[in-house]
């Protein structure tokens, strides 16, 4: 977990309403720092890069819905650093206006992926599901509307700043449901080589040539350095070229690490560095550390 800088004390920004996931991992990591919701990602990262707010944190991947759609796009254009990750546990609440009950609901709104993350029991009180522009929107609008029928799906905290009750608690289907976040700087930080765990993420577009992809990534392999991530999409508007977004296991600092790149370099047309940041400690955890 990424430790508070003293050079910076501003507020974190984040895409969503006050009470949303990202709102809530935010004072989990950051919680002496005051936070400021933006309507979408882009807005987050302008927020960030204008200096209305000195960090972000935006979400990368679910592990039940995959990865957040767009923000692997951005983050190559904003010119901003990864310092940081925080894997925050999804637990989702059933809330209503109090005065409600398990009887008395029978519409539940929330995000498309919350609604799709609790669908037994969803199914089970025999709710008909209302899809939403985000978590804690729909707990605003479920205040707002007063009404004993209609429920939302969102956080705890969401519910504590719009008022609500938590008829039941961790609603969601799967346990492991966890996101995954990155804290963003204008600066990079590049934490000393201690041998503790350290991620380092990086974007790149291979040759268009045939096994370029083949060869770029061969000397991971042969130099030892564990790749934990790597997806691809479109780049340009065109299906000839190519990006990768990556994570390894491992500092620059490391000759392993050096070697890598340096064959990487050999068959990219462009690598750009988004940051080397401590790992959460959720990574040693499912390495099968302690």
């Amino acid at each position: 977990m990424p430790a508070p800088s003293p050079a910076t004390t501003g507020p974190i920004a984040f895409q969503g309403s006050p009470g949303a996931y990202s709102d809530l991992a935010c004072h989990e990591v950051y919680p002496d720092r005051r936070t400021l919701p933006c309507r979408t990602f882009e807005d987050a990262l302008a927020a960030l890069s204008s200096g209305d707010a000195d960090l972000a944190m935006i979400p990368i991947e679910n592990s039940v819905a995959g990865r957040v759609a767009d923000v692997h796009h951005l983050l190559p254009r904003s010119g901003l650093s990864i310092i940081g990750e925080h894997f925050a546990p999804v637990h989702h609440h059933l809330l209503a206006v109090p005065g409600a009950s398990l009887d008395t609901i029978k519409t539940v709104r929330s995000h498309v992926h919350a609604l799709s993350q609790c669908r037994d029991a969803i199914r089970a009180l025999k709710l008909t599901p209302v899809v939403a522009a985000d978590t804690a929107g729909s707990a605003a609008e479920v205040a707002r509307l007063g009404d004993p029928s209609v429920a939302a799906i969102a956080s705890e905290l969401a519910g504590r700043i719009y008022g609500l009750v938590s008829l039941k608690a961790g609603i969601e289907d799967a346990a492991h449901n966890t996101t995954r976040f990155v804290v963003l700087a204008r600066e990079p930080e590049m934490p000393k080589f201690t041998g503790a765990l350290t991620v380092t993420t990086f974007l790149f577009r291979v040759r268009n040539v045939p096994a370029s992809l083949y060869k770029a990534l061969g000397g991971f392999a042969t130099n030892g350095v564990n790749m934990t991530k790597l997806e691809s999409y479109m780049a340009g508007g065109t299906f000839a070229a190519t990006e990768f977004y990556a994570d390894v296991e491992a500092h620059p600092a490391e000759r392993r690490l050096q070697l890598a790149l340096d064959e990487l370099r050999f068959f990219t047309e462009e690598l750009t560095m988004l940051g080397t940041y401590p790992a959460h400690p959720y990574r040693t955890k499912q390495n099968g550390g302690n």
